[in-house]
């Protein structure tokens, strides 16, 4: 790929040299760092595959149009969002979007220019204090947001996006009840923007550990908090320590969202949020254990504490009917 041509057009002199970051999932492109007189960008180049292999052999129509539909709400988001977050859920700003028939090329800040300079692949509490961090502020700061041209149901393993994943769950009482607790999510209290794929590979950090920053936002869209904190835990927290760490998890989140509500928004009141979110834990999990159990039954986030979180949602939901 020649970025000279968009290089130009963002007045930069002089194209050093370029890093491939990755490729984008399923073969839609790459994320590069291209390195420009005295700085480095970022540059997503998006580019419809022509042949499409699915590591899991999800290869349909339905996934195809999930992906573009994810990046057009992607290039939304950097384009109308991103320059009006609050500084303690940043992400990096956009440069310049160009957009052509099969191929779009997004050019951002580089998170390493900013000071996220690190990427961790085990967290440390600092690490997941930095993330739940960055989940609270960013989850405060978008409460009743209406979430224009985002999806209508932020996250990646939506019911509605996942007819296939839901037809081969072969857990009897999840894909029961899996609507409920789909339909129980988007009628939670306080509904916000949420990332939708809060993973940890998807969080830069400063030297220190302290301070977070985050990428990837294809299924940025409204929704229940919990779906993101639930996500963020999956990714962050061995499953034989999730037990442990789970109280530690909410509490270190529930007290970063405190201070942000107080900040931000003051005219709600955290206690009412604090007591309307926290059930919603465990059937934000469910939502996820319903997708991951369709997709891959063999996968190793489906273990005793997933089971455990699942049955726990299940019967709330039971409880409540």
């Amino acid at each position: 790929m020649d970025y000279l041509p968009l290089i130009q057009q963002l007045g930069y002199k002089e194209l050093h040299s370029t890093q491939l970051i990755q490729s984008l999932w399923g073969g839609y492109g790459e994320l590069v760092r291209v390195f420009v007189d005295n700085t480095s960008i970022i540059v997503k180049h998006i580019a419809l595959p022509e042949a499409q292999n699915h590591p899991r052999g999800w290869n349909t129509t339905l996934s195809h149009q999930r992906k573009i539909n994810s990046y057009q709400v992607e290039l939304n988001w950097y384009q109308n969002f991103v320059p009006h977050l609050h500084k303690n859920c940043s992400a990096p700003l956009p440069l310049k979007v160009v957009e052509q028939e099969h191929t779009c090329l997004l050019a951002m800040q580089d998170l390493h220019q900013l000071g996220y300079v690190d990427t961790v692949k085990e967290a440390n509490p600092v690490h997941i204090s930095a993330c739940l961090k960055w989940l609270a502020w960013f989850h405060a700061t978008h409460i009743q947001n209406p979430g224009d041209k985002l999806w209508e149901s932020g996250s990646y393993w939506h019911i509605e996006t996942r007819p296939d994943e839901l037809e081969a769950l072969l857990d009897p009482v999840l894909k029961k009840h899996a609507k409920q607790i789909d339909l129980k999510l988007k009628n939670a209290p306080f509904q916000t923007l949420i990332h939708g794929d809060a993973k940890l590979a998807n969080f830069c950090f400063t030297a220190d550990g302290k301070q977070a920053a985050a990428v990837d936002f294809q299924y940025v869209g409204k929704g229940c908090a919990m779906k993101d904190v639930a996500l963020f835990m999956s990714s962050a927290v061995a499953p034989q320590q999730c037990t442990e760490k789970e109280q530690w998890i909410l509490d270190t989140y529930f007290r970063h969202l405190r201070e942000a509500i107080y900040s931000t928004q003051p005219k709600l009141s955290y206690a009412d949020v604090e007591k309307a979110w926290r059930p919603f834990f465990c059937i934000a999990w469910a939502d996820f254990q319903r997708f991951v159990k369709g997709w891959c039954p063999s996968h190793w986030k489906i273990n005793a504490y997933t089971e455990a979180l699942t049955k726990q949602a299940i019967e709330a939901i039971n409880k409540q009917a």
